[in-house]
């Protein structure tokens, strides 16, 4: 590189005047220059021409140390815009909304990356898409409208818009749009507002409900305004009880329509409900409209609604309940008699799990256990049976007790503690309503220990029967078991035959593999010998020459360098050849799709067969293995193609399919024996068998259809996941 040239100043030459008001920038430069120059304190004497040299140097200095100066400042503000530039670029793309920019025409210009996960598409294939196409199919010439609207109007515009399903959950998006000022693009903002759209849908579900259950309550429902004590709404139960109208009934007090006695009641529930907020009335009486007199129970809440407060008061008419409390009491003497009549053992076990009620049979089946009505039945059942009995059976009982759930069962045998001896009984227990209102628990039991046993000796009866009936078959059986084993040995000779063959085979099929692997090992050492010996020699040659005539003639050693530069290309080149061939780099890095389209172009480029490759979107998505051994297959049928097949256009295919990812590979060349060439005993070869293992040690299967003037295909089906 040149140096720069200096310009001589002639001796003539004045350095320029300063101006009498010297700039901030030249006086800072002039500063940083003293400060910057040391030297001894005397001064000699300087001619006029050193004078003006060193004016001229002095300025010269200044003017590079204010251009310093200059460039420093440039450069921190430069610092800041690519700060602010930064900031900017964070806050476009994790901002929780989707940024989009778009054309009139809805073509996607920009996008941030929650608008790429929005749409569910990487951003880098986002950018030149149309962004209606994301949406649902119907509401897509609503979109178009909302554009020409966008652009037509230059104020912000806003929409509601579904998203495509794709498989997953369709999603609600809100979109506001504004075109720039040049009217050739517009800013999207585009929301998800699923959820929200969902709360609203189940607030509207919640206030239909709710206005359902009121007016469908078999109760009366009353709401009142606490300021005024007045009704504000009824629901029809409560008209029908009443037989008032609703709008005669909305205004009034509760005195007023009969439920409290005056005015003085009403003031004093009030004033409980603002201490309490809940007051409780179990029997009032209420007269309807016509005069029908009722018993009515009333329960009062105060709450608070959107901070407003609200009384409920719900009205139960319990004259029937009355009623059946009435004719509960007359029965329970019958209720009584029935239990002592019954002819098996009953007992009543009451809500507080004493002994309510027990007849003449099971008093006696209890042993003379006294007191016994009103006895804890824990404790009654802990005399009669064993602690590891007693537990279970306790809570069975308070199980039926709480949940209604009844239990029976006919073979329960255990020791009893209070007899010593094992007994056997069949007893069932069901929850039933006592006469006194409450829930109790009923069981009812039959003591079967001498009928299970007169039905065990019956048992050993028949089983010794059954026993000499099976005896005599037994005999048969193995009469027929030792014909049986004369066939199973004749059998078994002709497996063990089958065997030793099969043994055969696999040992010719490992030395086939051996013999591959050998041949394949010296098809390597033979190229790398005529390849890379035969160019690392000749750049040892060039080499040597260079270093025989480096100074005689430079053009000369330019060309043997570029030569010998050529050679070291071609080497590199061979020896990535050849870790293509053994395991193609770009398989781990940039995957299957970009490898076989490498390796095609090659085998294009290479033998002029003419090859098209279709792929899905998610077949980068399978294992690292299962794409090895997709792209080794592709490999060895190409190979195969290129060998036997004299086929001149071949379809390699890579479709999605249910669980799986299938390859097919079909040409157009000459037809095969399939059944032949999978036999490697009988032709020496291990292509299609290499292909067959390969895929079963991933899971996978192998299929190979070839027929006279439709070409070969080569199915390989992978599991996908």
């Amino acid at each position: 590189m040149k140096a720069p040239s200096r310009r001589k100043v002639p001796p003539s030459t004045k350095p320029p005047r300063e101006s009498p008001e010297i700039p901030d920038l030249k006086r800072r430069a002039e500063l940083r220059l003293r400060q910057r120059r040391t030297g001894p304190g005397g001064k000699a004497e300087k001619t006029p021409h050193e004078l003006d040299a060193r004016r001229l140097v002095h300025e010269l200095q200044v003017h590079q140390i204010e251009l310093e100066m200059q460039n420093a400042e440039l450069q921190e503000a430069r610092d800041r815009q690519e700060a602010l530039l930064e900031k900017y670029t964070d806050l476009y793309d994790f901002s929780p909304a989707g940024y989009f920019t778009l054309a009139p025409d809805g073509t996607i210009r920009l996008a941030n990356l929650s608008g790429s996960l929005l749409v569910g598409v990487d951003r880098s294939r986002l950018v030149g898409q149309r962004f209606g196409l994301f949406l649902a199919q119907d509401l897509r010439p609503a979109f178009k409208a909302f554009l020409g609207e966008v652009f037509g109007q230059p104020t912000k515009h806003s929409g509601d818009f579904g998203m495509a399903g794709g498989g997953g959950t369709a999603r609600l998006v809100n979109i506001k749009a504004q075109a720039f000022p040049d009217g050739k693009e517009c800013r999207a903002v585009v929301t998800d507002i699923t959820a929200r759209r969902q709360a609203e849908d189940k607030i509207r579900v919640s206030e239909l409900r709710y206005r359902r259950l009121f007016e469908a309550a078999h109760d009366g429902v009353l709401i009142l305004d606490p300021g005024t004590r007045k009704i504000t709404d009824a629901n029809p139960f409560m008209t029908k009880l009443l037989g008032y109208p609703h709008d005669q009934l909305v205004g009034k007090e509760l005195f007023e329509i009969g439920l409290l006695r005056d005015e003085a009641a009403s003031q004093e529930m009030f004033r409980q409900l603002r201490r309490n907020h809940q007051v409780r009335y179990e029997d009032l009486p209420l007269e309807s409209r016509r005069g029908r007199r009722q018993e009515v129970e009333v329960v009062a809440n105060l709450y608070q609604e959107d901070g407003t407060p609200v009384i409920q008061c719900n009205i139960r008419d319990i004259t029937e309940r009355h009623r059946a409390e009435e004719v509960l009491h007359r029965n329970q003497a019958l209720f009584s008699a029935l239990v002592a009549q019954v002819p098996v053992g009953v007992y009543v076990v009451d809500a507080t799990f004493r002994l309510h009620q027990v007849n003449p049979v099971a008093v006696a089946a209890f042993n003379g256990i006294t007191p016994l009505v009103g006895r804890d039945f824990a404790e009654v059942i802990r005399i009669v049976w064993p602690k590891r009995v007693a537990g279970p059976l306790e809570r069975r009982f308070r199980n039926a007790l709480a949940t209604g759930e009844p239990y029976s069962t006919t073979d329960f045998t255990e020791r009893r503690n209070d007899l010593g001896t094992r007994e056997s009984y069949e007893w069932q227990i069901q929850r039933v309503t006592l006469p006194a209102g409450e829930f109790g628990v009923v069981c009812f039991f039959k003591n079967v220990t001498e009928q299970r046993r007169a039905a065990a000796a019956q048992r050993r009866i028949e089983l010794l029967a059954a026993s000499n009936q099976k005896l005599e078959g037994e005999i048969a059986r193995r009469r027929k078991m030792q014909a049986s084993l004369q066939t199973s040995e004749r059998e078994q000779r002709r497996l063990v035959g089958q065997s030793l063959t099969m043994q055969a085979e696999l040992r010719h099929l490992s030395h086939q593999i051996l013999k591959t692997q050998e041949e394949e090992r010296k098809r390597i050492s033979r190229e790398l010998h005529d390849e890379i010996t035969q160019i690392l020699v000749g750049i040892r040659v060039h080499l040597e020459t260079l270093a025989g005539e480096a100074a005689s003639d430079p053009a000369l050693l330019r060309r043997k360098i570029a030569r010998t530069r050529r050679l070291v290309e071609k080497s590199v080149d061979v020896v990535h050849q050849f870790a293509r061939e053994l395991r193609p780099p770009t398989l781990d890095h940039l995957g299957l799709v970009s490898t076989l389209h490498a390796f095609l172009k090659d085998f294009m480029n290479r033998t002029g067969i003419r090859v098209r490759l279709t792929a899905f979107n998610g077949l980068e998505e399978t294992s690292l293995d299962r794409r090895t051994v997709l792209y080794r297959v592709a490999h060895e049928a190409l190979t195969n193609v290129e060998r036997h097949a004299g086929a001149s256009e071949v379809e390699v295919s890579l479709r999605r399919q249910p669980g799986l990812v299938r390859m097919t590979v079909t040409d157009d060349g000459k037809s095969f024996d399939t059944v032949h060439a999978l036999r490697p005993r009988r032709n020496g070869r291990l292509g299609l068998l290499g292909m067959r293992e390969r895929l079963e040690m991933v899971g996978g299967s192998l299929s190979v259809q070839s027929a006279p003037g439709k070409g070969t295909t080569i199915t390989a089906d992978v599991p996908f996941g």
